[in-house]
């Protein structure tokens, strides 16, 4: 096992994290409120960083996800990646890669995901879609949905005929909306079966582990920079013990969500079983997630109160991000059920 980037996924990581430190600044999150920024993500789709995945991998993707998470940028790139570019790279058929890939590189079809935990959703025959999902991130700026039905298949459902969306606010600023299908038109993707889900939820679960390990890193070195320049009774607060093993504490947490993650990555990359490994990332970036945005919020004292101040949005990432991976039980009973099974 070797996690080491290629050439090619370094100099994409180093690109991305060029784009998103120079337009997702704090004075731009603010303005773009609840919604999603839209001269960013085209930014990110000139520079080809979208259509560059089917080539860097899943641990290619969750090394750019780890530079949208360290400056919450607020762009639906993890969910079009992976609803879309992997998804249909991965399940689709000849026609449809061929009809929806350049579309998804150039950033005018956005897919958001939604596969909910309980089947909300019912395909009829000619695949009309009926039914509802709650949350759905990113619906806001979507073209296209990609749906799992009642038997956890696959379906791609344009906006449009059929298709309700009604905008949702979550604690993060994710463009969410809720979802309505009466009727709708969706084509299938993948086979018959839940091969395609299993496969696109696990590909999920490793990206957004990777975005949650980005949301980590930033908020602790805000942390770490706030205490080093911080002082009190002359002294900087980062020289207090009780600080620096709060600080080694969620470094350490960060570390277990970036090393699983890429495990995952790796392991899909190299066509090897990754079902297990996308759901102990998930736990790690669920239970240990929480754990380093309170800590990064608590390190900065009452300027962590602050609901203005960046950290806070790392706070609202993390905890948002813990709640769309499942809480840690939840994702562990999964995790023990696979195992037990021999999965």
């Amino acid at each position: 096992m070797d996690f080491t980037p290629t050439e090619a996924q370094a100099e994409a990581r180093d690109l991305a994290a060029r784009i998103f430190g120079d337009l997702a600044t704090h004075e731009r999150l603010k303005a773009a409120g609840t919604g999603s920024d839209p001269e960013l993500f085209k930014a990110l789709c000139t520079a080809g960083l979208v259509g560059a995945v089917t080539e860097l991998g899943l641990l290619g993707l969750v090394l750019l996800l780890e530079e949208q998470g360290r400056t919450t940028a607020q762009v639906p790139y993890a969910a079009t990646c992976v609803y879309g570019l992997l998804a249909v790279a991965s399940h689709g058929t000849p026609e449809q890669r061929e009809r929806l890939l350049p579309g998804i590189e150039d950033g005018s079809v956005v897919i958001a995901g939604a596969l909910p935990a309980q089947g909300g959703v019912r395909a009829a025959a000619r695949g009309e879609l009926t039914g509802s999902v709650p949350v759905v991130p990113w619906l806001r700026d979507a073209t296209h949905v990609l749906v799992a039905d009642a038997g956890r298949h696959l379906w791609l459902a344009p906006l449009g005929e059929g298709t309700g969306s009604t905008p949702v606010e979550l604690t993060a600023p994710w463009s969410a909306a809720r979802l309505t299908l009466d009727g709708a038109p969706a084509e299938p993707l993948g086979g018959p079966g839940a091969a395609a889900c299993a496969d696109v939820l696990a590909t999920a679960r490793t990206a957004f582990a990777g975005l949650q390990a980005g949301v980590c890193a930033g908020s602790l070195a805000r942390a770490v920079a706030h205490t080093n320049t911080r002082e009190q009774f002359g002294r900087p607060l980062a020289t207090r013990q009780a600080v620096q093993l709060r600080a080694a504490d969620a470094h350490m947490d960060t570390e277990a969500i970036r090393v699983t993650a890429y495990e995952a990555a790796w392991r899909r990359d190299a066509g090897l079983p990754y079902a297990t490994h996308a759901l102990t990332a998930a736990w790690w970036a669920s239970e240990a997630g929480q754990r380093v945005v309170h800590t990064g919020q608590h390190l900065h004292g009452g300027t962590g109160a602050d609901l203005d101040h960046p950290v806070h949005r790392h706070f609202l990432w993390g905890r948002q991000l813990d709640a769309y991976l499942g809480c840690g039980a939840e994702v562990l009973q999964e995790l023990g059920e696979l195992i037990a099974h021999g999965e």
